[in-house]
């Protein structure tokens, strides 16, 4: 079945963080009738917050069942009378979920106050996470009423996941024009910015003032369609939550922002779809989905991560007409598309635990899932990591986090993690600012949300998501006034980026502009305000680290 939005609206957003819409007060209340889109009329419902509307359920492309499994996109068909999106629509077909599924996914969900013609608010598109295996736009914590009562108009969507999203094989690619396969997923979310630029203005939307923004494989695809010259100037900034990494950072090769060459791509279709009985595209089309949702479960052994992670199996082709290159031969060449960007990772994430999850991680272990990091909360575990991801390197670094007890590693190994994380991005602006003029912001989550995650999980991987978006769902996490301030914080510093490029505004703590020659980032959460990016000589480590590893 569908899933409701949370049955607890979100907080009316603070006045004083609100940004006005030109000619009216953003908030107030739009018309809750028709509007007219290429393929039709299409009627809203009220959204969580008073004066904001939901359009939910709109098709932006067709079914991709049957022979449209694996090829790009084909226009949504149009109806005849006023479609009510009232209902959610399906989501992607993928493992383990309660919720409707079906190859006809490729819809959208719209959230606006604006009135019903006249307005030009910029527009955010979220795209989802979840290891290019599972997720939904209509997961309740994407409600975007908070994020439209401040000035916003909001779009979430889903696109093919799994082997249905990202299979590559050589009889697919023989089908393409462009010799292509495996990008499905991506065209998808091409297809839905495409949309957004032909009908956004019915719900009040600037198609010229679009903002594209994602966590985890969300934000990894949303670097890849800052990469992609099919994406060009559909989208004028990025957000991304989670993982914007420097090119030589390994860890690149395993999380969500990790894609593979279309020769081993399609090596590994063909024995995945040999393993299922098929040889060609129409046998493969002629497989139940069900067959096919088993991606959560499939690694890629063939990708040397310099660690015991490895990356999903199915994920985005460098297949040289939707991703011509991968990321350091675009940035070296400077063809990365002409867009800002908003980037920053979590405190408790990639490796990193809370103090109070130490001994969880010694009884239970990793998890032998792919895109999951390796947590070292052990001296043997932690040293010998080390000498494998370091090498030659590997004594240097133990003298810069030194342990001699588990303890000790454990918290050796979260600050090596957390480093890490903030000197990647840091040294990644370097790349993209060189190649692009637009401005770069960058941030580090540390806040812990209340609820039963806060001693396991902490501040970990998309715990900020709530906060941004600023639902705080679910309503029984036991949110606090202190949470509900974080919340109208975000949501405004992502507003008003969506709306300007910079995230500042009034009663909001400063951000500064990322700057290379200033190895600090903002944090965000806990405490708001710079903080160095590492150590000196720890952030000398990672920048030689980083540059003696073969650059992808």
């Amino acid at each position: 079945m569908n899933v409701p939005p949370s049955d607890t609206p979100p907080s009316e957003p603070s006045p004083r963080h609100r940004r006005e819409a030109p000619g009216r007060t953003a908030g107030a209340g739009p018309a809750r009738g028709t509007v007219r889109i290429d393929t039709g009329l299409v009627s809203g419902v009220p959204g969580a917050l008073p004066g904001v509307t939901v359009y939910r359920g709109i098709p932006y492309a067709a079914s991709t069942a049957g022979p449209d499994r694996w090829r790009p996109p084909r226009p949504a068909p149009s109806w005849e009378g006023v479609r009510a999106a009232d209902t959610f629509g399906d989501a992607p077909p993928q493992a383990g979920t309660g919720f409707a599924m079906s190859e006809d996914c490729l819809n959208l969900n719209v959230w606006t106050a604006a009135s019903a013609g006249g307005e030009r608010r910029p527009v955010y598109v979220w795209i989802f996470g979840g290891g290019f295996s599972g997720g939904r736009g209509s997961d309740p914590v994407f409600d975007g009423s908070v994020l439209a009562g401040k000035g916003l108009v909001v779009v979430t969507f889903n696109y093919r996941l799994g082997a249905l999203g990202f299979l590559a094989t050589p009889g697919l690619s023989r089908e393409s024009a462009h010799r292509a396969s495996g990008n499905y997923g991506l065209l998808d979310q091409i297809a839905a910015l495409e949309w957004v630029r032909r009908n956004i203005s019915a719900f009040g939307g600037d198609p010229d003032q679009v903002s594209i923004g994602g966590q985890s494989a969300g934000a990894g695809s949303a670097g890849m369609l800052s990469l992609s010259p099919l994406a060009a100037g559909l989208f004028r900034r990025t957000v991304a939550q989670s993982h914007a990494r420097h090119p030589g950072d390994p860890e690149l090769r395993y999380l969500g922002t990790s894609y593979r060459r279309l020769d081993a791509a399609e090596r590994q279709g063909a024995a995945y779809a040999a393993a299922h009985g098929a040889t060609t595209p129409d046998e493969l089309r002629a497989l139940p989905w069900q067959d096919l949702d088993d991606a959560g479960t499939l690694g890629d052994d063939g990708v040397d991560t310099r660690s015991a992670a490895r990356p999903p199996l199915f994920r985005p082709v460098l297949d040289g007409w939707v991703l011509p290159a991968g990321y350091h031969d675009t940035y070296a060449r400077g063809a990365q598309n002409d867009v800002w960007y908003l980037a920053g990772n979590n405190l408790d994430e990639t490796g990193a635990v809370p103090e109070t999850a130490f001994d969880h991680w010694r009884r239970t272990g990793r998890r032998d899932r792919p895109g999951a990091p390796p947590v070292h909360v052990t001296l043997d575990d932690f040293v010998g990591s080390a000498r494998h991801t370091y090498g030659a390197l590997a004594m240097e670094f133990l003298r810069l986090y030194p342990a001699a007890t588990d303890d000790e590693a454990a918290r050796a190994a979260n600050d090596a993690v957390r480093d890490r994380s903030r000197a990647t991005t840091h040294l990644w602006g370097t790349q993209w600012v060189r190649g692009c003029g637009r401005p770069v912001h960058t941030y580090f989550w540390t806040h812990r949300p209340p609820g039963p995650d806060h001693d396991i999980r902490g501040a970990g991987h998309g715990s900020e998501i709530p906060y941004f978006f600023g639902t705080l769902h679910p309503a029984d996490q036991g949110w606090t006034g202190r949470d509900r301030e974080i919340a109208d914080t975000m949501s405004s510093y992502l507003a008003n980026y969506v709306a300007t490029g910079d995230p500042n505004g009034p009663g909001l703590p400063a951000w500064p502009a990322y700057d290379p020659r200033t190895p600090t980032v903002m944090e965000v959460g806990a405490h708001f305000g710079p903080i160095p990016v590492a150590p000196p000589a720890e952030l000398d480590f990672w920048k030689r680290y980083f540059a003696a590893q073969q650059p992808w």
